[in-house]
This record gives structure tokens, C-alpha cells and sequence, in this order.
């Protein structure tokens, strides 16, 4: 179980580097989770800025019945549309030694996600 809690956080801490730049010292990021009974549902983030909250990223998750990550969705805060709008997802596959965790983007002219191979990543347990 703790190996499964730490990939959830090496996972989250991907996305984090994948969507936050680090080169802005002023961005100032705050994180409001949604848990019920110990587990995760979602975490939005708002970006603060002069005391000011706007959303900025919303995670949602989805477990299996041994109560393992099996999808992250992102999704991005669109100010024009004034909604939250797909950006990314992340799957999880368990078999009996491995760990596959599928890296999918979002492409807004088909309508869906789509897998980038080359950010697959398995590993043993």
C-alpha cells in the first residue's frame, strides 16, 4: 500500500512540473482536496495573485475495487468558456508484478484522448 501511495505522489508530482512553471517566483499556487474516507476524489487548484483566488487545475480520480489509482484526469480552468476543460489523463494498469501507467492528452479536434506512447512508463512492485 505504501508503494502505491508513493507512485500516486511520484504521479501527481509529474503533473505538477508538467503544468506549473518554475521560473515565476510570484506564482503562488493553493490546493483544496476532496476526500472521503481517507480517500482522494479531487484536488482543485487555484492560482492566488495580489490576494486573489482563480481557479488554475482540477484532478479528478477514480480507484479500483482495491482502492488503487486506476485514472487521473486534468482538467484546465478556460477563462473564456468560464469552465473546466480536458487537458490530460493518466492511467493506471495493475497486473500481478507490474505497474503501467499510461500517459494520455487531450486533442480538441477529435474530441478525445489520445495515448502518447513515449510517456508510457511500467514498472515491477
Amino acid at each position: 500500500m505504501n508503494f502505491i501511495k508513493s507512485l500516486l505522489v511520484l504521479a501527481i508530482a509529474f503533473i505538477a512540473n508538467l503544468t506549473v512553471s518554475a521560473s515565476n517566483p510570484e506564482i503562488s499556487l493553493v490546493y483544496n482536496t476532496e476526500e472521503i474516507n481517507g480517500v482522494r476524489l479531487s484536488e482543485t487548484v487555484y492560482h492566488m495573485s495580489e490576494g486573489i483566488l482563480t481557479h488554475y487545475a482540477k484532478y479528478n480520480y477514480k480507484y479500483n475495487d482495491n482502492k488503487q489509482v486506476v485514472e487521473n484526469l486534468m482538467q484546465k480552468w478556460d477563462k473564456n468558456s468560464s469552465e473546466w476543460k480536458n487537458d490530460m489523463c493518466i492511467k493506471y494498469l495493475y497486473t500481478e508484478g507490474t505497474i503501467t501507467m499510461e500517459y494520455y492528452k487531450w486533442n480538441k479536434k477529435s474530441n478525445e484522448f489520445v495515448l502518447v506512447p513515449n510517456m508510457t512508463v511500467t514498472m515491477n512492485k
